[in-house]
């Protein structure tokens, strides 16, 4: 199952990568790089 994008999203991307056998610090910081990649999106030039 693909993470989810945006700041609703983090707690649920946590617990998906930790059952995933992530450690916990890791599954943090992708959580937080997959909700700022949603924005880095939305922006237009």
């Amino acid at each position: 199952m693909p993470l989810l994008k945006g700041k609703k999203n983090i707690g649920r991307n946590i617990k998906t990568e930790m059952a995933h056998g992530k450690p916990r610090k890791q599954a943090i910081a992708i959580a937080l790089s997959v909700a700022r990649r949603g924005k880095k999106k939305k922006k237009k030039k």
